[in-house]
């Protein structure tokens, strides 16, 4: 008997009492008190299948609990509590509603043991995490928000053929390895590669995250991308098309980066390009890279908030969001401890040692080489020259030092966020430090048992060369690093415009039909109503029985009464006969 509750219900039951707490200090603490609930229900539960429900001829399973599902709920609800805190000072409770919702239904992906459960829960995230978009109340805010809902809908419908293809194929629901080279295990696979968006199937991330609120944003980059991590490492470790799709989405993010202006933007395109390093250690599959995918995915949450947190704060305070619009304005001056905090999460995804990202990055590259891959190797060392040269020096440099390029002046509204923002950005940055200088606290939650030592000379002197050449080179060309005030296009661009035809094709084209099929239908519902006043009179219009003119063109026909068109009992009679014959007819014929 297992004493404690699926962790989805404790969100899920959270977010429907916190409407109804009126006392806002009460409600702070309950939003609060959630994560801290399930956390502790974590340490509790044990390995094994739990919270079974029997379902027509089917066996739901609420929790498969290991280590692999484990470490991915124990960060999950960590950046549940720091990105609440975060929060915490937004009025506005739907906010938290949604967020808990997502929350909620992401754990309850990651403990789902059969394919409806987790189809359940997989729908369920996209619909509560696009209220943290539309939030923002902009009009760029909801249509990014339709596009995310739009891709993530037919994310779930492909996933979902999927799944019917693959029961149909095995009768079983259970879900766990998965043989890729069926048709349904093509399905599944296209289904979670959209939620870890792996280019070509992208282009939603960048689009929908900086667009979503301040504090929503936060959420986002937690849990939709880091999820579909983990079915990836469930359903599919060693498929080798993952090995190359995550090395070229290590690239790809790091590359548009390279043009970006937005500074949520540019942070969203990294998020692309970090998660390619867990696809790649997935596609690897060996127990080194599984634990460097897993351990990635727990520093890449705590960092990434860190960095969104970091750029929110901006953003919050000074109503600005392009590097263009802050670069020069001297903001190191008025947001000191801002940019501390930000560059404790921008030494940790650029793996400096002594940072969480150093003791997890370097185990995806070592898994390569290990297993003698050295293009990926390469490819994989080239991201993350990218992702210092832009996250850890071109994007600080543009939004709180940089070269002022217009005749604007100081942003005077500028100074340090609210303390729960500082707190909560304060408590992201010190678990990346923590784990990196002491990761022994990330290696003994990781799936498999670590034999990898990060702090060997060999990985410190090679990193640092890396990030030293990196710096030097950004400060030869650091003229010509600054943001450019353009657009970047992206793949997005071949959904938009046939969704922009199909909109305008909508509005015009079907708006005509469906106003012609509504005059139509009156007009049928007019002649029947009419003619539902004396049914009879259609007979005589049949057999030419003369009738008698209505005295006005609008009057109506004669209303049927008990003295009026009455057939003769012949009529009945006739019938009846005639379908006692049939019924006998059909009789006979079925008894001979």
């Amino acid at each position: 008997m297992i004493s404690v509750v699926p962790p989805v219900f404790i969100y899920i039951i959270g977010a429907l009492i916190l409407p109804g707490i009126r006392n806002r200090r009460l409600n702070q603490g309950v939003a609060l008190l959630i994560p801290v609930l399930a956390f502790v229900n974590l340490l509790q539960m044990p390995f094994g299948t739990y919270w079974t429900v029997d379902f027509l001829s089917y066996r739901l399973i609420l929790g498969q609990v290991d280590r692999l599902s484990l470490v991915f709920a124990y960060i999950f609800v960590i950046a549940s509590f720091i990105s609440m805190l975060y929060a915490i000072h937004i009025r506005e409770t739907g906010q938290h509603v949604a967020a808990y919702l997502y929350v909620g239904s992401t754990l309850g992906v990651v403990f789902s043991g059969d394919l409806f459960t987790l189809f359940l829960f997989w729908e369920l995230m996209a619909a509560s995490s696009v209220f943290l978009i539309w939030y923002q109340r902009t009009q760029a805010s909801l249509n990014a928000g339709y596009r995310y809902l739009l891709v993530h809908v037919t994310g779930g419908c492909i996933l979902l053929a999927g799944i019917v293809m693959q029961i149909t194929a095995t009768g079983s629901i259970n879900f766990g390895l998965m043989n890729v080279e069926t048709l349904s295990g093509k399905f599944i696979l296209c289904g979670f590669l959209i939620n870890a968006a792996v280019p070509p199937l992208h282009a939603w991330l960048a689009d929908a995250y900086p667009e979503g609120t301040i504090t929503g944003s936060i959420f986002l980059t937690a849990f939709t991308t880091k999820s579909a991590v983990y079915v990836l490492a469930r359903a599919f470790p060693g498929v080798e098309i993952l090995v190359w799709l995550g090395a070229i989405m290590a690239l790809y993010g790091v590359v548009y980066a390279v043009l970006e202006n937005d500074i949520r933007r540019l942070l969203a395109y990294h998020i692309i390009s970090q998660v390619g390093y867990m696809v790649c250690g997935i596609g690897l599959g060996s127990h080194m890279a599984i634990n460097g995918a897993s351990a990635h995915a727990f520093c890449h949450i705590l960092y990434k908030a860190v960095l969104f947190m970091g750029m929110g704060a901006v953003i919050h305070v000074t109503g600005r969001r392009k590097m263009t619009e802050l670069q020069g304005r001297a903001l190191y001056r008025k947001m000191p401890i801002t940019l501390a905090l930000y560059m404790v999460g921008a030494f940790s995804i650029s793996a400096v040692p002594l940072f969480n990202g150093f003791v997890s990055k370097t185990m995806v590259v070592a898994a390569a080489g290990q297993l003698d891959r050295p293009f990926i190797e390469l490819m994989l060392h080239l991201a993350s020259v990218g992702t210092f040269l832009h996250t850890g020096l071109k994007l600080p440099w543009g939004t709180w030092f940089g070269l002022r390029k217009g005749d604007e002046d100081d942003i005077p509204e500028a100074k340090e966020p609210p303390l729960n923002m500082l707190l909560a950005m304060g408590l992201g940055a010190f678990l990346c430090v923590l784990t990196g200088i002491y990761p022994k606290l990330l290696y003994d939650l990781l799936p498999f048992p670590v034999d990898f030592h990060p702090y060997q000379p060999s990985h410190v002197i090679g990193m640092l060369q890396l990030l030293l050449l990196t710096a030097a080179a950004f400060w030869i060309y650091i003229a010509k690093l600054g943001g450019e005030p353009k657009i970047s296009l992206d793949t997005d661009w071949f959904y938009r415009i046939p969704g922009r035809a199909l909109y305008h094709f909508s509005e015009n084209q079907l708006a005509w039909f469906r106003s012609r099929t509504l005059q139509l239908a009156a007009l049928l519902i007019e002649k029947a109503a009419r003619l539902s006043e004396n049914p009879y009179g259609i007979l005589d219009r049949i057999s030419g029985r003369p009738q008698v003119e209505p005295v006005a063109t609008d009057a109506p026909m004669e209303i049927l009464g008990e003295n009026t068109h009455r057939l003769s009992i012949g009529f009945g009679a006739c019938l009846s006969l005639i379908l006692l014959c049939v019924f006998l007819f059909l009789g006979l014929a079925a008894a001979g």
